[in-house]
This record gives C-alpha cells, structure tokens and sequence, in this order.
C-alpha cells in the first residue's frame, strides 16, 4: 500500500474528497507532482465508490504555485523530464474517468490555477485569486489552462501582467461556477457533486470520456463522436434503466453496469 505524504483523501457515500496538503501554501514540488499523477490515474483504485470528485488544498490557500525552490535548480539539461512529470499530473487530473470539481479557497496561483483548471467544474470562495506570475519568476506555463475558464484577451493579460486576479472579475466569463463565502465552500461543492452523483456511474463515467474527446473537435466531427458513444452505452444495462425509469416515471436503480 502507497504512503501518501503530500496527498489526502476520503469517500462519503459517492462523493470523494482529496486535499492537497504541503504547508504552507501547497507548494508543488517534484514528488507532489508524482502523487498528484499516481493518484489521479488510479482512482478506481483510491476511491473505488467515487462517483465525483471534490479536489481541494488544505490549509490557507487551494494551491500557491510551484515550489519556486525547483525553478532555481532548473537548466537546458533537467527542465525536460521535470516539465514531462508537471504536464503528466495535470493530464491525470484531466483524464480522471469520474468528475473532478475544484473547490478554490485563498490563492491559486501558477500550477495552482492549472490544476482547478484540469478540473470539469470550478466553484471558488469570496476572496479567492487566481493568476499566472510565470513571468514573475522567468518560467512559462499556464496560459493554456486559462483557456478553458476564460477568453483569450483575458488570459494574455493576466499571463502578461503576471498579477492576481479576484475570482468574481473570472467568474462572468463561465470558467467559475459558483462563488460563495469561504465557510460555504465545503458545502456548494458537495452540493454541486451529489447533483452530479445522482446520475449512473457508467454514465458518467461516458459523459466525461465523451466531454474530453470533443472539447477542441469541430462540430461535425465532435458529434459524431458523440454519437458513436451513445451507440456504445447502449449496451450497458444502466443506459436502459435511465430511460425506462424516466419512462415509467420513478426513481433509477444503477448498477454500474
């Protein structure tokens, strides 16, 4: 069984909870990176009842950035397999089979914003900031992520500017959810999962396989795709007890199957 030093995490009913915890502001470092990826891409196995997921930081801040003590020792020579172990922890949380809902407290900042962006959904507490100081400190990265919350003339000056943003200036652009008082949070974004986890694990489990593969297709191509997926769900028996139930208008029973 795997020791956990910079990662924590729980199950409640169908909804997972999973902190980042490396005081004192969730730095990233090398080895948080590796669990972040080793987690992620095994949640079956971590949190196997899972139907969502509630990713949060411990502590003051969701996450402060990455540890600016591995930029120092950064060169030509290292920067490629330390920059593959950064990308492959945000794919994880991105290509994790069951939603990921980010719920952003205090500062997320650089690799902070990243991972809330790797997420599906984003809920942020008043007083949250989110940023991209890349330039602050000589480094790219970020800019792409940003993309997925906000238009492209927001993300050049933040990333150009590289200063902190409040989330209520992110939130009309569609990127943020929900913002809240911090001592909600907890509470909006488990409102948020159970309103996802009522639905069929396989089903969901499709919806996020289906969301991935066409967010930057074209419209053609992208529902065709979802097409060939409906096709494919057909064959599992909680497809059927969806429509049936709603048919014969009562609650579902899913299986998972």
């Amino acid at each position: 069984m795997q020791d956990w030093e910079h990662i924590d995490f729980a199950v409640e009913d169908t909804i997972g909870q999973v902190w980042m915890d490396r005081p004192p502001v969730n730095a990233v470092n090398g080895a948080m990176y590796l669990e972040i990826k080793r987690f992620f891409s095994d949640v079956e196995t971590h949190l196997p009842q899972a139907r969502v997921i509630v990713l949060r930081g411990r502590g003051r801040h969701f996450c402060g950035g990455n540890d600016l003590a591995e930029f120092q020792t950064m060169t030509p020579g290292n920067a490629a397999e330390r920059m593959r172990l950064v990308r492959e922890a945000f794919w994880a949380i991105y290509d994790c089979p069951v939603p990921v809902i980010a719920a952003v407290h205090g500062a997320a900042l650089g690799t902070g914003l990243a991972i809330a962006a790797s997420c599906d959904l984003v809920v942020a507490a008043e007083g949250a900031r989110f940023g991209l100081p890349e330039v602050n400190v000589g480094v790219m990265g970020g800019a792409k992520h940003l993309s997925r919350l906000v238009p492209q003339g927001v993300v050049r000056r933040l990333h150009l500017q590289g200063d902190p943003v409040p989330a209520a200036e992110l939130q009309p652009y569609g990127g943020i959810c929900e913002i809240v008082p911090e001592d909600q949070l907890d509470g909006a974004a488990r409102d948020l999962a159970r309103s996802i986890a009522r639905h069929s694990p396989a089903v969901l489990r499709f919806a996020k396989r289906s969301l991935n593969a066409i967010e930057y297709l074209p419209l053609k191509e992208g529902y065709e795709l979802e097409q060939g997926l409906t096709g494919e769900l057909s064959a599992y028996a909680d497809a059927k007890e969806a429509v049936n139930a709603l048919v014969e208008r009562r609650a579902p029973v899913y299986t998972g199957r």
